[in-house]
């Protein structure tokens, strides 16, 4: 619960928020508020979309998220490590970047700017028989751009920036909207503000205004999405075929997804074992159907290290890694 001081900050913080998002966006935005209610449209909504003739490749797209990031003042920093260990066993998003000044109050960071960081969540929305739904994976890229702030007119301007940026991938103002409420949150030691953006009728992820309470000057933003799932807005692609290409027929989702996780894992150095991160690696690969280990997975571990090293170097070597797979599958 809010005490009235952290309440108070919060909702100074939330009243400021329309008119600055009218300043930083300027009159080609329509900004709506009702009660806490906030939602930010393009005047001429509503035109058809056609996804582009070509799709980028991976490479590619990172390297124009990149290039695009860098010129509103995000350069690209180190991702962070995928063993985490402190309250989660993974690194399940680039805003425990933040750590240190929203959780500790400290006066630094782990990271700041554009991250494309590797993520593990078994959070994913499902359907009725537990598969995965389309635009869900257990392992995805979480580009954020993550930083201190020095006010709210800052928070104004990344925002700006991201519309920016999608305009470099491709993507057209007049299919982008922004909604949410004003109304603060708090977890713990953190509060925050949060607005959700999409693309059409696809939601694509967030930009949170987050404090630490008992230091409220002490700002910073988080914005982020998904790469597969902003590649999918963009091409418009079946979502299987997007994200496993030529194999995406050669396995039940359900492997595929554990065979993608499992080589993010392995490559990072974390072997199946007992418990803590092993115990994740273990839990994934139980998931691969026992065909699929009998028939071996090479082909598609190499395919997918390819994928994962845009984001860093692996640890261990692709052929190592089905390696792995295929005897841990086999116990």
């Amino acid at each position: 619960m809010l005490t009235s001081a952290t309440s108070s900050v919060g909702d100074a913080l939330a009243v400021r928020i329309p008119d600055v998002l009218r300043s930083a966006l300027g009159p080609h935005w329509e900004v709506t508020v009702d009660g806490p209610r906030i939602q930010i449209q393009h005047p001429y909504r509503g035109t058809p979309y056609r996804p582009p003739r070509r799709s980028p490749s991976w490479s590619e797209l990172v390297g124009d998220l990149e290039h695009g990031f860098a010129d509103v003042g995000a350069p690209r920093d180190a991702c962070l490590p995928l063993r985490w260990g402190r309250e989660t066993e993974l690194t399940i998003s680039a805003i425990q970047a933040l750590d240190p000044l929203l959780k500790d109050g400290e006066q630094r960071v782990y990271r700041s700017g554009f991250l494309p960081q590797p993520v593990v969540r078994f959070t994913g929305q499902r359907d009725s028989t537990g598969l995965l739904r389309d635009g869900f994976l257990t392992s995805f890229v979480n580009v954020s751009r993550v930083q201190p702030i020095q006010d709210l007119a800052d928070y104004g301007t990344v925002l700006d920036g991201w519309l920016t940026v999608l305009s470099r991938l491709g993507f057209h103002a007049r299919h982008l909207s922004f909604y949410g409420t004003v109304t603060p949150w708090r977890r713990r030691q953190v509060e925050g503000i949060t607005l959700r953006f999409s693309h059409l009728d696809l939601t694509l992820g967030d930009i949170v205004l987050l404090w630490n309470t008992d230091h409220p000057d002490r700002l910073a933003v988080d914005l982020g999405t998904g790469l597969e799932r902003l590649a999918w807005a963009r091409t418009r692609e079946p979502w299987r075929d997007l994200i496993y290409g030529r194999f995406a027929q050669s396995a039940p989702p359900a492997t595929l997804d554990a065979i993608r996780t499992a080589t993010l894992l392995l490559g990072n150095g974390l072997a199946p074992g007992a418990r803590g991160a092993g115990g994740v690696t273990r839990r994934v690969i139980g998931a691969i159907a026992p065909d699929a280990a009998r028939l071996g997975v090479s082909a598609v571990v190499r395919e997918i290290s390819d994928y994962w090293t845009l984001f860093g170097e692996l640890r261990v070597p692709w052929p190592m890694i089905a390696r792995l797979i295929e005897d841990e599958a086999r116990r």
